[in-house]
């Protein structure tokens, strides 16, 4: 008899349990626990992300429904939905950060590098408003009947990763953000027209992001990529000392 596994399965082959399990004993997650384990927990909520889930209800059905096959996931039964919310309530969030940073260095050490003509560090920051209903979450305050949050993300172009994500109320400037990261020296940040701090105290630095380009820079980014650039600095991208 041939076996398979679901890609659900597959997917999380790529969490080492062992691993897994030494972050939950750091952070004492699963103290005065009865039953319901951390990695119970995680299945539940990466098939929350993975089906689209909406509700408690979706999440504890939909892995309700799969009998027979909850043992290739590491579980006995699919988790009842007061099981889930209680441990989502008091469970620390520290020991799934500590899996996302161990799954993120699997991941940097298996992606390719970035197929540029320069070794220097390059990453891209931007950020995204997602709509919220102000009714639902008041707290969410971003505009008088309006109400969001911000995804602040940071691109590492080896690979294409993630590597920094903060979300915010949507009324935060995106400047707020960005001046909380530290960069290692020489790193290319790309970043758009929201980023540009116009303050007396930052011309200096605008300046400098803004100056003529050096020989070794024009035989990097090539007469057309050079022209761009140029073109935009002379109409947006130009700081007035006033």
């Amino acid at each position: 008899m041939v076996g398979h596994s679901s890609l659900f399965s597959q997917l999380l082959l790529l969490v080492n349990r062992h691993q897994f399990a030494r972050r939950v004993k750091e952070c004492r997650a699963e103290k005065a626990a009865k039953g319901f384990t951390c990695w119970s927990q995680f299945v539940a909520m990466m098939f929350c992300q993975l089906a689209q889930a909406k509700s408690l209800r979706e999440i504890s059905n939909g892995l309700g429904c799969c009998e027979g096959k909850l043992n290739h996931l590491g579980l006995e039964e699919g988790p009842k939905r007061s099981t889930l919310s209680f441990a989502n309530a008091k469970r620390p969030w520290q020991v799934f950060e500590q899996v996302f940073y161990d799954q993120l260095g699997l991941a940097q050490s298996l992606a390719p590098k970035k197929k540029l003509r320069f070794k220097n560090k390059l990453l891209s920051l931007d950020a995204s408003v997602i709509d919220l209903s102000l009714s639902m979450f008041n707290w969410a305050t971003f505009r008088q009947t309006k109400g969001a949050v911000k995804l602040h993300l940071l691109l590492d172009h080896d690979g294409y990763l993630t590597v920094y994500a903060h979300l915010s109320e949507g009324k935060v400037h995106e400047m707020v953000v960005a001046k909380s990261l530290n960069f290692p020296k020489g790193t290319f940040v790309v970043m758009d027209r929201g980023y540009i701090d116009k303050k007396p105290r930052a011309l200096d630095q605008s300046r400098d992001l803004l100056r003529d380009p050096t020989q070794r820079e024009r035989q990097l980014l090539g007469p057309r990529r050079l022209a761009a650039t140029q073109e935009w600095q002379r109409t947006e991208g130009s700081v007035d000392p006033a």
